[in-house]
Parts: C-alpha cells; structure tokens; sequence
C-alpha cells in the first residue's frame, strides 16, 4: 500500500518499506491514466480548488450531477450542495468546514438539481505552497444517496411499527424517557395516554388477520386525526396505542381528547364489505405528579387503563394513588361476588316510569341492588362489570328476570317492568328460550315485559344479532334501546332493529337545561327519529322542574327521574300500586344543580395564611359542602386541598354553624369514570415558592414559630374538635381533625 501511495504522489515511502530496484516514482501520466481509470468507475469523483474555494478541476461525472454540464472552473464549490432539511440545528456547513483549511473526512452534504436531491460524501486534504502558504483543496466526493437513504429505510424500520407506519414501542419509550428527563429539570407537565381497543380479538377471531390488519391501520390513522400530530402516536403492539402529550397538565383538556380518542375509535369501520365495530379505553398519566420517569410514567397510566376497562370499558381514566388499593379490594369483590346470590345478598327495587302528559305511572324499570354482609351497599356500576368479565353476569341476568317477572306478577296494576339484558347475556343462543320460560312460569303477559338493551349488543352486528332480535320479537316481548347516544351509537342498526322504546341517557338529560351544551339539539334529534320510527321515549334522569318542563316541550313521551320517584322495595312498589288512578306529583328543585355526590373525607382548608382541618360532606363541580370550621361569614375565600397536590379556591356563599357551602371559582371536570378532579395539580416546589409548607405537620411548624415572631395574628376562625370542644389555635395534625 505504501509502494502504491508512493508511486501515484512521487512521495517517498517510509524506509521500511523501500521500492524494488530499477521501480520509481509513478510518472504523472501514468497517474493521470490511473485517475482516469478510477473515475470511469463510477465509483468516486476528484475535485480541486484554489485558495478562494473556486473550482479548478471536478471530474466529469460528478460535474454531470452537480452542475448538468455547466464548466467546474470559478464556481466556488460549497455552493454547489444545500443545506438538509432535516440537518440539525448548528449543524457545521461545508463552506465553514472549508474556511478553517483543514483535512476533513467524510462529510455527507445534498444537492439539489430540479426535483433531484442527491448526497454526497466528501472528503478533502489542504494544499499548500513551499512556504506553508494554502493555495487550495484536493479531494475526493462520492454519490452516497442510495447507501443513505438504505439506512435511513432501516433506521425507519427499526423506529416505526411495520404495520401502522406510527412510532414504535422502541422509539417512543426513548422518546418518552427524554421528554420526561427534559422537563423534570425546566418544571414543564407531559402528558401520556395509554389506549386498549375494546373486542378487537373478536373481529380477529371472527373475521380473520387481514381484516384485523387494515381495522388497526384505520385505528391508526383515526389516532393522527384526533391527536394531530403523527410523531406524538406509537402502536405499542397487538390492539394497543400510546400517545405522548407535552405540556399538556389540564385534566379538563385530556378529558375532551381522552373522549374524542373514545368516540373516534368507536365509530363503525368498513373493511372487504365488513362492517366491524368496537371500542376504546383509555388511561392518562401526566407528569412529574404521577411519575418522574418515562417508566414510572407508562405504568402508572397502564393502572389507569386498568381501571377504565374494569369500570365499564368506552371510558377513560386518570391514575390516583388510590388505584392499587382499588385493584385489590376489586380482586375481592370479585371473590366474594360468587357468594352473593346464593347468600341471598341480591334484592331488587324499582323506579316508577311516568307519562308525561298525565303524570301516571305506565311502569317501573328493575334495579338490581347488592347489599355485601360487611361492606354494605355496593353500587351496580362497580359489580356488574366484575359480573360481565368473570362470566357471573348470565346467572345473575337470569335471577334478575325471574324475580322480576315474578314480583310484577303480583301487581294489583298490569304495569310493564323493565329488566336490564347485559351484551354477554345478548350473545347467549339460549336467551330466548329462557325468557319464554320464565313466561310460562310467571304467568307474566309478555305485552308487560320490557327488556332494556343498550348499544354494545351491536358491536358484533350480523345475522346472529338479527336473529336474536326476531326470536324475542316473536314471544310478543318489548324491545327498549337503553342509554342511547353514549356508546357505539349508529343510525343503521335502528333502521332494522325491531325497538319499541328509546331511553335518552340521563348524561344528555342533565346537561340539556344549561345554555353552553348541545344537549337539547340532540334529545331533539333523538325523538324526532323516535317518531318518525313508531317508537316511545323515556328521558332518564329527570330531577328538576326545568328539567321537566324541557322533557315537555321537546315531546318525550316518558319520564324516569328522582322529580317522580325513587327507588323503592317490592312492596312499597305493591302498596302504591294498589290505587288503580296511580299518579305523581312531582317533587324536587325548581332548577338543576350539579350533581351532588355524599361523602365523608378529610380536606385542608387555607384562608389568609392559616391552614384548617375540614371535613368534606358532599361535592359537585361547582362546590361542596365542608364542615369542622365554625364562625365564618358567608364570602369568605377558601382554598381547598383535597390532596395529591388538587387544591382549588372558592367562596362561602351559605354557612350555619360549623357546615359551608362552598362555590368553586373553576369547576372541576370528570376523573371519566364518574368522579371529580381538579384540572390542573400544584407541587410541592409551587407550595415552597409560595412561602407554605409541603405538610400539615410543617404547616403547623411555621405558623407557631410564626406566631411566636409575632409576625402573624391567631387565626380568625375557630376548629370543631371531635369531642366538641372549639380550639382557635393554628393548623392541627389531618388525624386529629374534626
């Protein structure tokens, strides 16, 4: 190799290393021959330039690419190539590279000629002068494009998921990692959400993988849509999807985007004439409150996820603390699930259904009600999704129709009765023959049983639906569409599903009387439809007389609310029905407030710089009633601290003795699984910029030094002591609260 060198530059080898006798230096023609020699190649092109960065020589192949033929002489070469778009920022150009006059290697450049883009590799070696004076370049450049856009094929690959085209697990566990890293440091919010496709396995395993294929490439592209941004959405692998959300802390923001996630994902997809339906749960995370790694990140909105689907599925949900604790008292309640029936734990109650334009009473829809031996009264919207995936719901549907058939029997009134059929129980081939059954024992007219059906029964839409909807159908029972508008709402399937009834979902119901929703447009929309399809509707929810008087005018045919009527035992229901002209008068509030929800929990309450214990009694998204602070007059500023770093600032408006009524300046949005949350969270280092301490213990730490500096007075209210006495010193320990 020296020998070689040697011969093509005239420079003499290194002596360990000398030339066989009678072989010199390499003439510069037979140089020039060899240069020529490599150039037709192909393989690689020479370039050389004067002092000022002119040409002087391009070889001609190069010279066809990067000039279309144009003479290389006095053009000044750096401004033959283009900056790269996706060249970095600061990123060295060739002209700086070439002004410093040193030896360089390799550097990849672009060109751009008419819609061609091509990259080069260049490489050069100073010239100079018997003085030392530099008088130019040589060097050698090389059309690299195909090798590079091979790697930049696999470097694609290796980031991007084969299927979907979107991020990959790999690249955005990194991509997570340093966002979350990053913005540690500069105190900045991210947010992920974690997305599992709901029944995917069953167009899987129904319609087979090339169908399953193109549903998650659909999925894919839904995703980009609602996200907005392609880089920020990452198939994880199987039907599950992550996205990365940065500066994003609002709850009340990724509510909405976790919702249109949901919504989006659960419209009906077409594929190879299929018509395929399913849905979404979704769990949020944000950091740094729930998670200072990308890890910690991902596993703790994985928790969330959890809970979303094991709380209905279609939801969405923010990670708590109290998550793993309600993981594992639901892996009891599964446990002790398998007992309640035959421990006689079930009990059903009924709620009136009222005619609108008359007030009487045409029904009653059966609740199911599970009263555990010692935690008491647990809510169906916690069982009975447990019931739903542990395969107990068919046998505890079918308790529920016979004790219902059985009980509406005994009516002194033919009133119909409603009974709630689950999707797994919708599925089973063996339905029909069960509620003819049951008929046939209860003597029940068929004309009187309603079986409320909601709209997930239409996620695996096809002939066994349709026949399932004709075998009941032709026991002479009534059909009602339940909770219309909240799942995977379809016009299609009403066209040729034989419903007799439409419920309007209380959610729509509740909201309709204020003026920023859409709420009354689209019960309007609903029972329009209703009519002009022969069918009844029944508005959920009714509670208040604007509520009432908006069911009304829109001309829903029936009500179901608190306004007529509770739930009630058997024979309450029996009692009252024993008057053949049943009618109600409604009773409730003139106007519909925020749903209240009862609670006994406790809260910090900061006025001026004091820090109370409270207890809290009852929340809405406007407000909620605290008690354990006595003497405080109504406009009174609270700020709130329900934990987790949630604290939100509200007025007094109605105080009695030691319970306030507290309005909050910004409502709280949903937790989406039937709770409330603040939409944004502080931090412990936002409590010590402020000048308060991370704890109630600190907290009590300072004020009385604080005190005793005299540079804070005592307090101007008063704590309700457990044992009833009034202390009026600062901030006590949470377990010492009232």
């Amino acid at each position: 190799m020296r020998r070689i060198y040697s011969r093509l530059t005239g420079q003499p080898s290194a002596a360990a290393d000398p030339a066989p006798d009678g072989e010199g230096p390499l003439s510069a023609s037979d140089a020039l021959v060899m240069i020529r020699a490599f150039e037709a190649l192909n393989i690689g092109s020479f370039w050389s330039t004067d002092a000022e960065g002119q040409l002087n020589y391009l070889s001609e192949n190069a010279l066809a690419a990067l000039t279309q033929g144009a003479p290389a002489e006095g053009q000044s070469f750096a401004d033959l190539f283009v900056r790269n778009a996706q060249d970095a920022e600061g990123q060295r150009t060739l002209a700086f590279v070439l002004a410093r006059k040193h030896r360089f290697d390799r550097m990849i450049v672009s060109s751009l000629a008419g819609e061609v883009r091509r990259m080069w590799s260049v490489s050069a070696e100073p010239r100079t002068d018997e003085a030392g004076a530099f008088i130019g370049f040589n060097g050698h450049i090389a059309d690299v494009t195909s090798e590079r856009q091979s790697a930049e094929e696999s470097s694609a690959l290796a980031m991007n998921d084969h299927l979907t085209g979107l991020v990959n697990r790999r690249h955005m566990t990194q991509l997570l990692e340093r966002t979350v890293l990053a913005f540690n440091h500069q105190r900045r919010a991210c947010a992920t959400l974690l997305i599992d496709l709901d029944r995917f396995k069953q167009v899987n395993d129904t319609l087979g993988h090339p169908v399953g294929d193109e549903l998650l490439k659909q999925v894919a592209h839904r995703l980009v849509k609602v996200i907005g941004d392609r880089d920020r959405v990452c198939r994880l692998g199987g039907d599950e999807f992550q996205v990365i959300l940065p500066d994003m802390d609002d709850r009340g923001q990724l509510g909405e985007m976790a919702q249109a996630v949901i919504t989006a994902l659960s419209e009906p997809y077409s594929i190879e004439g299929n018509r395929c339906m399913i849905g979404a749960s979704v769990g949020v995370a944000i950091s740094p409150y729930d998670g200072t790694t990308g890890d910690e990140l991902v596993r703790n909105a994985d928790l969330a996820l959890y809970a979303a689907k094991h709380s209905g599925r279609g939801r969405y949900r923010f990670y708590s603390g109290e998550l793993l604790e309600a993981a594992e008292k639901r892996r009891q309640l599964e446990e002790d699930l398998h007992d309640a029936l035959p421990g006689g734990q079930m009990d059903l109650v009924y709620q009136p259904v009222v005619d609108t334009k008359t007030h009487r009473i045409t029904g009653a829809e059966t609740l199911l009600r599970w009263l555990h031996p010692t935690r008491g009264s647990i809510s169906p919207a916690l069982f009975i999704p447990i019931a739903e995936e542990s395969a107990l719901i068919c046998r505890i549907g079918e308790w529920t129709l016979r004790k219902a058939c059985e009980d509406a029997a005994s009516w002194p009134l033919p009133l119909r009765v409603a009974v709630n059929v689950s999707p797994v129980q919708f599925a089973d081939a063996s339905l029909p023959k069960l509620v003819a059954n049951v008929l046939a024992v209860t003597g029940l007219d068929p004309a009187r049983l309603e079986l409320e059906i909601t709209e997930g029964v239409f996620l695996q839409e096809g002939a066994a639906t349709n026949a399932m909807f004709k075998a009941l159908k032709s026991l002479g029972v009534r059909l009602v569409l339940d909770d219309f508008g909240t799942g995977y709402s379809s016009l299609g399937y009403l066209k040729t599903a034989p419903f007799d009834k439409i419920k309007i979902d209380q959610s729509f119901v509740r909201g309709a009387t204020r003026k920023d929703t859409r709420n009354k447009a689209i019960i309007s929309a609903i029972v329009t439809l209703a009519e002009a399809l022969g069918m009844e509707t029944t508005a959920e929810g009714v509670e208040s007389f604007d509520q009432l008087e908006l069911v009304k005018e829109l001309k829903i045919s029936h009500i179901q609310g608190y306004l007529f009527g509770k739930p009630e035992s058997l024979a309450s229901f029996i009692d009252k029905a024993a008057n053949a002209d049943w009618m109600v008068a409604p009773e409730g509030p003139a106007f519909h407030r925020m749903e209240r929800t009862a609670m006994y929990r406790h809260v910090g309450v900061i006025h001026e710089d004091h820090y109370y214990p409270a207890m809290l009694r009852n929340l809405s998204a406007s407000g909620a009633l605290i008690s354990g602070i006595v003497d405080v007059p109504n406009g009174t500023r609270f700020v709130i601290d329900f934990g987790e770093g949630q604290f939100v600032i509200g007025t007094v408006r109605r105080t009695r003795e030691h319970h306030q009524g507290v309005q909050f300046d910004r409502e709280l949005v949903s937790d989406g699984n039937g709770g409330l949350c603040t939409r944004n969270r502080i931090l412990a280092h936002h409590l010590l910029a402020a000048g308060i301490p991370r704890s109630g213990d600190e907290f009590m730490t300072h004020q009385i030094s604080q005190l005793a500096a005299g540079k804070i007075s005592m307090p101007s209210f008063a704590v309700l002591n457990k044992n009833g006495t009034i202390t009026t010193g600062p901030r006590m320990t949470p377990d010492k609260a009232a």
